[in-house]
This record gives structure tokens, C-alpha cells and sequence, in this order.
């Protein structure tokens, strides 16, 4: 989400509506969408609703004044269960919720007034821990062992956590920067230090060291205007400066011994030399309503793709990144920096390279990244507009707003295909790409995101060319007269729930359902992988232990993409029932036996990658039973 004026105060209910922008499709593509995918067949796609019931929801009704709903909006689930809605508590009540991190049992809320923490061990009653009122915007937050980090970057937002701002331009008592918690009594978070960046923390991302485990770091994504060097001495703002706080990232250094002594120890210049991006024109209909002259039609060409990099300087191009997320296991990050999408080397952890960029005329406000789990891929989020536009509509063009698809190979992404939430929004709901997650579906590239009151859309980026929806969930708008800002700020799946922070209604907790498009197997599977902590924009290497559940999701797939012969799949099936039915050793010969019968028919089979995989899993599960 884009940062909001310094006139905006930290407290600001109701009113807050995001900026964004999501190219919705054409009302054709509103009532279905045909899915051509070699890992669903013709048959599955037709499971689709049509005509598509997130069009046309029922709007609800707010009453502003109170900072509550009175009149719930309709609401559209496909594959999905809502185990509960909470909302908000307090003086978050009606104030944007943000951010999500996890930790054992615990969701970590976000909200510029601060943060809640709910125990969501029984999904469908969440329990309040704490709130702790400290307002900033974002007030995004990130966890490592018994740390929390906080960003905060409104100008208003005060070190000592109070609610009446600060009323002057050069003050000693505001925090841009990162707020830093102890959290070792989760019920009572301790404010134990800051530190203050020039443009404050817009966003932040917790970075391990694979080599050094007695440190963590902390990406600074800040997009403020630069703060006067009166109140931060060395914060400059000339591009012609050397020594700029523009073109720059922060990273500071956080032992963990002594949190309180965390520092910025670089600021890496990953934008230097980058030339202005390309950029598409805006919505004609957009234009129209202002009285304006003609923009790019949803049919015209709006110019090319790929990054351009300059001479030396700014070069016109971003002075900051929106979000950066960071893959450590690889040693890739993928900086979403305004108008370019950035490959970074991060094997120093303390200073991360630049090694490609990409530009996208169809983009216009790069904002996340998702890699995939083996790092071959990367998908990049469009914030068109900076999340309280109504974009989804069916004027907005599929390729604006949504996502892009890359591979990554020699250290160079290719373009390979965009992705949108597939159904119009109305011009009461804010709606845009934003953030989300990997889902643990094995064998596939599976994702989760929150498209503001676009709803929440589950889709399967295995084929980088042709991705595909298989589960939504949505709210018609929050209000019947007017845009309020609201929806899924970001959605995580965690250790088998999907965790969602809806922007006014406060958390929403869901689940997978068995589907044409995902089998009881495969989120068997997906629960199996668990994590003590998650900070989604660290993304961490999903392993599956040895399980039946995994071996069976593979032969779902198989069979769903009809990879291998009927007959054969009834064979492993029975075979592979019959082992879970003996014990210790007896188990394990059967196992082993069955993965030789299984390799040595791998070459008749269509897809010889999952019966690599189903190979695997079974030899594994075989070695885990003696």
C-alpha cells in the first residue's frame, strides 16, 4: 500500500480507503473462465461456477461514526470453508488492519494504531492475547524467536507510543524507522528500541544469515519524503548528492543477544543507474469521467517489456522499493521497487546486489514478490494506483493490476504470463493485486492472495504460461453508498489455515476443501509441512516429510493430469493401502518393493516428473517405517 500524506493522521477510522488498482477482465470473462492447462483437463474446467457468483454481491451497509458494520455484505466461497470472522478490538476497531506474522500458535495483526495478537489454536474462535496501541503506518510486523519488528513511517507516529501525533515539522519525538519488541511474554510485548531510517519504514523484511545464526537482519523499504537532516542528521534528499537517502534500501543488523543495540550497517544502492520505466496510460473510462481525452482502450498496444539501465545516478528510475521479499535457501531476494521488479543476489546478507531488473509498460506500481519453491520462478505483484481505487471493474484491463509471472535462469527473469483475479469488482471496492503466499501443494506452484475487496484467490502457477484459479472467497462491497476501504490486505496460508487481514472486518481464518482441482490428499500433504514462525517476505524452503498423504497426492495428480494409465493407478493405490496396513519392517519391504515397481514402469508413464516424485516419496516413506 502506497504511504499516505503526512496530513493523514494515524488514527484514521473509517475514512482510510487504499489506493490501488487491479485490471479486472472483460464482462465476458466475469461469467467463467475457460482454463487451458495441461494439469487440468477440459473436464475439470467445466467445475467452474458460471455464471461467476462473486459478480454482483450484495453490498453491506457501515456505520461510520461507530467504526462498525451494520449490515454484513453478501458474501461468494468456491473450495473454500470460513472458519470464523473476528473483528477488531478497541481502538483498532475501524482503523486498517496490515500485515500478518506467525509464531506457534499465534497471528501477529498489524493495524496502524498498533498491533493485536490472537491464539488461533482453535481456528474458529480466535482469542485475543493482546493489543498494543502504537500508531504508525503501516505498522507492518515481522517475528524472529522472541523479537517483533514494527515499521513505522507517518509522520505523525511518536517513540513513546502516543496517540496525540506530533504537531512539528523537525520533532525528536517522532519514530520513522523500525520499532523493535520483545515479545518473550507474548501477552506482554516490551518496546525495548528503534531504529530511525530518513524515509521511515514503509515496509520491512526479516532476513536470516544461513551463515551466521547469532544475527538477523532487517531490509528497510522506506517511501516517505526524506526527513530533515535536523531531525536525522545525514538525511539528504538532493538526487545529486552522493550521499542521497534516495536509490537506496536500509539494512540494519539486530544481534540477538541484544536486540536493543540493532543498527544500519549498509544502505545499498540496488536502483543505481536504472532508466524511467515504461508505463501504461490510465483507464479511458477513468478519463472520461474527468473530462479528459482519450487514454489506451482495453484493445490498443501499450508498449513493450524489460528493464532499461542507465548510466550512473538515479536515472530517472525508482528511488525506492515498495517490498522485498527474500528467499535466504537460494540466495535470491525479489525487490518490487515502484516501477521495476529487481533480482537481487543476497548471499551477503549485509549487502544485496542488484543482478537484473525487469520493467513492464502494463505495470504500474510493482509491489511484492513470491518466489517458487525451488527458486525457478518468480511471480511480481502490480499496485496500480497504491490500493483504494475501485480497478477490478470490467473496464480495467486483465493486464493491468495483476501479476507477472517470470523464470529465472543464469540470474535473468523471463516474462512468461500475467494473472488476475478472474471476476469484476464495481466501482465501490477497492481492489488490486496484494499480498499472499505459497500454499504447500506438492508438486505444485500453488498461491493464496488478498486482492483488497477483490476477495481472496487461490490459483496454480505450476505452468508458468497458464496459470488458473481453483478456490476464491468474497464479500460484496463494505458499503452500499460509497468506496470505504476494506478487503484482504494480505492472506498466508499457515500450518493448514488460510489467514486472512481484512482491512475493516478484522481476521478472517479459512480452509481448503476438496475439489476437481485439489484432492483430500494434496492438502493432507500440504499440512504435514509445518513452521515454529512465519514471515511470508522470508520465504522459507517447504520439505515434506514421509507421509502416505504425500505418495497419494501424487497419484491424485497423476491421475487429474492422466499422466499414468488407469490401471496402473489402481495398482499403486491398493499397494500402497495394503503397506499402511502392516508395521515396522513388513511395512517397509512393501514399501521399498512397491517404489522398484514404480520406477521401473516410470518410462511409461506421460509425466515422468511426478513419477520421479511418487518414487521418491515412497522410498522415503519406506527408509521413515523401519
Amino acid at each position: 500500500m502506497r504511504f499516505l500524506p503526512s496530513s493523514f493522521p494515524a488514527r484514521a477510522g473509517v475514512a482510510l480507503a487504499l489506493l490501488t488498482s487491479a485490471a479486472a477482465l472483460t464482462a465476458a470473462c466475469t461469467r467463467g473462465v475457460v482454463v487451458t492447462s495441461t494439469s487440468v483437463s477440459s473436464s475439470v474446467a467445466a467445475e467452474r461456477p458460471s455464471p461467476d457468483p462473486r459478480v454482483g454481491l450484495r453490498p453491506g451497509k457501515v456505520d461510520s461514526a461507530r467504526r462498525r458494520v451494520l449490515v454484513p455484505a453478501g458474501e461468494a466461497i468456491w473450495n473454500m470453508r470460513l472458519l470464523s470472522n473476528t473483528p477488531p478490538s478497541g481502538p483498532f476497531a475501524g482503523v486498517t488492519n496490515s500485515d500478518l506474522a506467525f509464531k506457534g500458535k499465534y497471528a501477529i495483526q498489524g493495524n496502524y494504531n498498533g498491533f493485536q495478537i490472537w491464539d488461533i489454536s482453535d481456528p474458529k474462535r480466535p482469542v485475543l492475547v493482546t493489543a498494543y496501541l502504537c500508531p504508525a503506518s503501516q505498522s507492518d510486523v515481522s517475528v524472529y524467536g522472541n523479537i517483533l519488528f514494527v515499521s513505522a513511517e507517518a509522520p505523525s507516529a511518536r517513540l513513546d507510543c502516543g496517540t496525540q501525533g506530533v504537531p512539528d515539522t523537525v520533532s525528536h519525538e517522532r519514530i520513522r524507522g523500525i520499532r523493535i519488541f520483545d515479545i518473550s511474554d507474548i501477552r506482554n510485548p516490551k518496546y525495548i528500541a528503534n531504529v530511525q531510517t530518513c524515509r521511515g519504514s514503509h515496509t520491512h523484511t526479516v532476513v536470516s544469515d544461513p551463515k551466521d545464526s547469532t544475527r538477523v537482519y532487517v531490509y528497510i523499504s522506506g517511501s516517505a519524503r526524506v526527513r530533515s537532516p535536523a531531525e536525522l542528521p545525514g538525511c539528504l534528499e538532493s538526487p545529486d548528492d552522493p550521499n542521497t537517502a534516495l536509490f537506496r534500501i536500509e539494512v540494519i543488523e539486530v544481534p540477538l543477544t541484544h536486540p536493543e543495540s540493532g543498527r544500519v550497517v549498509s544502505s545499498p544502492r540496488i536502483f543505481q543507474g536504472l532508466s524511467a520505466p515504461p508505463r501504461h496510460a490510465e483507464n479511458p473510462t477513468d478519463i472520461a469521467a474527468r473530462g479528459g481525452g482519450r487514454g489506451v482502450a482495453a484493445g490498443d498496444s501499450v508498449g513493450g517489456r524489460g528493464g532499461r539501465q542507465g548510466g550512473g545516478g538515479g536515472g530517472g528510475g525508482p528511488t525506492q522499493c515498495h517490498d522485498i521479499t527474500v528467499y535466504p535457501a537460494v540466495g535470491l531476494a525479489g525487490g518490487a521497487c515502484g516501477g521495476y521488479g529487481l533480482l537481487l543476489d543476497i548471499r551477503d546478507v549485509a549487502n544485496p546486489v542488484r543482478i537484473d531488473a525487469a520493467a513492464d509498460s502494463n505495470f504500474a506500481f510493482w509491489h511484492s514478490a513470491t518466489f517458487s519453491n525451488d527458486g525457478s520462478k518468480i511471480l511480481f505483484t502490480d499496485e496500480w494506483g497504491g490500493g483504494t481505487a475501485p480497478r477490478c471493474r470490467a473496464t480495467d484491463k486483465y493486464e493491468w493490476g495483476g501479476n507477472a509471472i517470470f523464470t529465472i535462469a543464469d540470474g535473468k527473469m523471463r516474462f512468461r504470463s500475467y494473472y488476475k483475479m478472474p471476476a469484476a469488482q464495481t466501482s465501490l471496492e477497492n481492489c488490486v493485486a496484494h499480498n499472499g503466499s505459497l500454499i504447500p501443494i506438492p508438486g505444485r506452484e500453488v498461491m493464496v492472495q488478498g486482492w483488497y475487496q477483490g476477495g481472496i484467490s487461490v490459483f496454480d502457477w505450476t505452468d508458468p504460461d497458464r496459470p488458473f484459479e481453483i478456490a476464491f472467497f468474497d464479500r460484496g462491497p463494505l458499503d452500499v453508498d460509497r468506496l470505504i476501504s476494506a478487503g484482504s490486505w494480505s492472506v498466508y496460508w499457515y500450518n493448514g489455515l488460510i489467514v486472512s487481514s481484512e482491512i475493516f472486518r478484522g481476521l478472517d481464518i479459512l480452509e481448503l476443501t476438496p475439489s476437481p482441482y485439489l484432492s483430500q490428499n494434496e492438502i493432507e500433504a500440504a499440512k504435514t509441512v509445518r513452521f515454529a514462525e512465519l514471515n511470508a517476505q522470508e520465504q522459507q524452503r517447504m520439505v515434506w516429510p514421509p507421509s502416505f498423504a504425500l505418495a497419494r497426492a501424487y497419484l491424485d495428480q497423476l491421475e487429474r493430469g492422466r499422466g499414468l494409465v488407469t490401471e496402473k493407478l489402481a495398482s499403486y493405490r491398493s499397494s500402497l493401502a495394503a503397506a499402511e496396513r502392516l508395521r515396522g519392517s513388513r511395512r517397509a519391504d512393501a514399501l521399498a518393493s512397491l517404489a522398484g515397481e514404480i520406477e521401473s514402469s516410470a518410462a511409461l508413464a506421460s509425466d515422468r516428473r511426478r513419477m520421479r516424485l511418487l518414487v521418491d516419496a515412497v522410498r522415503q516413506l519406506a527408509a521413515a517405517s523401519r
